[in-house]
């Protein structure tokens, strides 16, 4: 590990398994509901939301965030340091902040949550169904649970913590 890379030696060597199973089931809800979000409007928006974000966040971040991250290989918070390291070859950490997938990630992420809930509200106004309400709420819990709770919870206890730009408690005091 080079000088200029400090890490959060205070952080998890690897994630339990338990929270990894149950992080990836609500990014799985998430992203059903947001296909299911999408067809409100028409299904062909439904199978397009879908390829976004299997390519997006299954390939393409995977790529450039995660081969160049220490839980390379390891089991991280939701386990895609494996998945990565499954079809990639291992990047290099100190490129990890200049890393386009780093500046790209908050973005795509941002698509995947809100796309779903502006198009779910606008079929609302086209239509009014309790289905719709019901997606729009859970979209809304899962939204607020995976972008607040969940996020902090993981990036806590990430070794990663102190340099990534993503993180969520880069600038809270470290215990």
């Amino acid at each position: 590990m080079s000088p200029k890379i400090k890490l959060y030696e205070q952080g998890l060597e690897e994630y339990p398994k338990g929270e990894i199973v149950f992080n990836n089931v609500l990014f799985i809800l998430l992203i059903a509901l947001g296909t299911i979000a999408c067809r409100f409007i028409h299904p062909v928006l439904g199978w397009i939301y879908l390829s976004f974000a299997i390519v997006m966040v299954g390939i393409v971040l995977r790529r450039l965030v995660c081969t160049n991250c220490y839980y390379y290989d390891k089991w991280c918070s939701i386990g895609w340091g494996k998945l990565s390291a499954l079809f990639f070859s291992r990047g290099d950490i100190e490129g990890f902040n200049e890393s386009v997938g780093v500046k790209l990630a908050p973005a795509v992420y941002g698509l995947l949550m809100a796309v779903p809930l502006i198009l779910t509200v606008f079929s609302i106004f086209q239509r009014f169904t309790t289905s719709k309400v019901v997606v729009l709420s859970l979209l809304l819990l899962l939204s607020f649970y995976s972008g607040r709770i969940s996020r902090k919870k993981g990036c806590i206890r990430c070794r990663m913590r102190l340099i990534c730009p993503g993180s969520a408690v880069r600038g809270e005091k470290i215990n």
